[in-house]
């Protein structure tokens, strides 16, 4: 007897950080994990433009997209900048309670200023956005972001060094959870971990 042949059909994703539905296409629910969404977010956010990188997952047999990165479109940023004033802009690594993170600040000064002002914008910057992570979960930062509570704390924080026309977070990507790390640490091997260590401490005796 003939089987009878598998159809593909829309399933819904839940997406809980922005309250929205999307549908993925596919044979089976199981198949969507893993699966990576693009959303638009330039209603959401009124006019920014903007977009949100998800990755499906399968729980409790329904499909939700976490998100793991968020992008503000370079013809946003491009329309912000005016002659007679200086952008300052950095990308460092920062932790949070249950991930690591890449962040992409970008700032626009009011008028033109000295390199030493964008420098210290640009440290401060780093220094305040890795302290205002560190007791955040992930998912709670993608919110602050979206609704942006990180720029305007970052602003009145720089606001001291300088006035800005512009504060954002141009990139804002989940580089890996801790869960994740620490589960590739129990599989590494022994002998690599002895390795390891061994260069850890020659590198510490050329230190000191």
């Amino acid at each position: 007897m003939a089987q009878a042949k598998k159809r593909k059909k829309f399933f819904d994703v839940k997406i809980p950080i922005i309250k929205k539905e999307t549908q993925l296409y596919g044979y089976e629910l199981k198949e969507l994990e893993g699966r990576n969404i693009i959303y638009d977010l330039t209603r959401f956010l009124r006019g920014k433009g903007a977009i949100l990188k998800l990755n499906v997952k399968i729980k409790d047999n329904s499909a939700l997209a976490e998100p793991k990165e968020l992008i503000v479109l370079p013809y946003f940023i491009r329309k912000m900048v005016r002659k007679g004033t200086n952008y300052v802009e950095d990308s460092f690594s920062a932790e949070c309670k249950d991930a690591f993170l890449r962040i992409k600040p970008f700032l626009i000064t009011r008028k033109k200023v000295s390199r030493a002002v964008r420098k210290a914008l640009r440290e401060k910057a780093r220094e305040e956005l890795i302290n205002y992570a560190k007791a955040k979960t992930v998912e709670t930062l993608f919110d602050e972001l979206m609704k942006n509570n990180i720029q305007k704390f970052l602003s009145l924080k720089l606001k001291k060094i300088y006035p800005l026309s512009f504060c954002e977070i141009r990139v804002f990507k989940l580089e890996k959870l801790k869960e994740k790390v620490q589960a590739d640490i129990a599989k590494t091997p022994e002998k690599e971990k002895k390795q390891e260590y061994a260069r850890g401490l020659k590198l510490l005796k050329v230190i000191l």
